[in-house]
């Protein structure tokens, strides 16, 4: 079956290394597509609730088809999230089309959009560790709940609910989205952006915003925890990718990333002569921080 080939493909809240993570789901979308660029948004591996006796086999397919598809010659970004505490100390660090940053900049046909996790706009992980320890329990709390209360459903004959959906759905949690959104949006407008693009709130949006500095696509990547979304740039246009309503995805099993060794898909990385695509993705990026 033949892949998707698209500009550019945006995931973020991936969670590897918790049992929330949709990780087969997202092995078969990512071996459906063929992005010259990839940009993975953030929380990608989950540090503050990482288990070193939970990471099972779908989770290392999943880093090891984002080194596949950078050993294809995908240009692949890793920009870091708040639960991304180890990677940040590697940002600035590159090996073959493979970088890790804390923001990005690409520039789509005229159009540059901005692309960075969201935490920024968050104070108390910032601010205080307590208050970040204190909100790690807390999710592992209702993750537990979760999980619970759905082997129940599931003996009621009962589909699966989501806990943490639930809570994103009250007016606080809205109200807070929608400000998420604005200030980002702002900041964008402020720069010259014509796209902002985020993760962070797991809540997957693309809209326009009006405003007397003009006129922002909001875009946020959603997550592969509970709405399996992604964002998809491709005949000059931003498309909301749903799992769930994806009809051919499921079908795609990649062959080649469970022939190849982890050690051949390092080797392939390294290789400085890489591939056509590497330099006809570098063409249209720029990388940039925020001032």
């Amino acid at each position: 079956m033949k892949k998707r080939k698209i500009d550019v493909a945006v995931i973020s809240d991936v969670h590897l290394g918790t049992p929330q993570c949709r990780a087969e789901e997202l092995i078969a979308y990512l071996s459906s597509i063929e992005p010259a660029t990839l940009v993975l948004n953030g929380d990608i591996v989950d540090a503050w609730n990482l288990n070193r006796d939970f990471f099972p086999p779908a989770h290392v397919k999943v880093l090891k088809k984002f080194m596949s598809m950078a050993a294809s010659g995908t240009q692949v970004y890793y920009l870091t999230g708040n639960r991304d505490g180890v990677i940040r100390k590697f940002i600035g660090s590159r090996m073959g089309n493979f970088q890790v940053r804390d923001r990005l900049v690409l520039n789509l046909n005229g159009c540059k959009a901005w692309i960075f996790h969201g935490d920024i706009f968050d104070w108390s992980p910032q601010k205080t560790r307590w208050m970040s320890r204190l909100g790690s329990f807390g999710y592992r709390c209702s993750a537990w709940m979760n999980r619970l209360l759905n082997r129940l459903r599931k003996k009621l004959g009962k589909n699966p609910h989501s806990l943490a959906r639930l809570l994103r759905t009250t007016d606080s949690n809205r109200a807070k989205a929608q400000e998420f959104q604005q200030t980002a949006v702002d900041l964008a407008l402020r720069k010259g952006y014509t796209y902002v693009v985020c993760g962070h709130t797991h809540q997957p949006r693309k809209e326009w915003s009006e405003t007397p500095k003009g006129r922002c696509l909001y875009l946020n990547s959603g997550d592969w925890v509970e709405n399996l979304t992604a964002l998809e740039f491709a005949f000059n246009r931003w498309k909301l990718y749903r799992y769930q309503e994806d009809k051919l995805s499921p079908f795609f099993a990649d062959e080649a990333l469970k022939e190849m060794d982890f050690n051949a898909l390092m080797n392939s990385i390294m290789d400085p002569k890489g591939s056509q695509k590497q330099e006809k993705a570098k063409d249209g990026l720029e990388g940039q921080g925020f001032q």
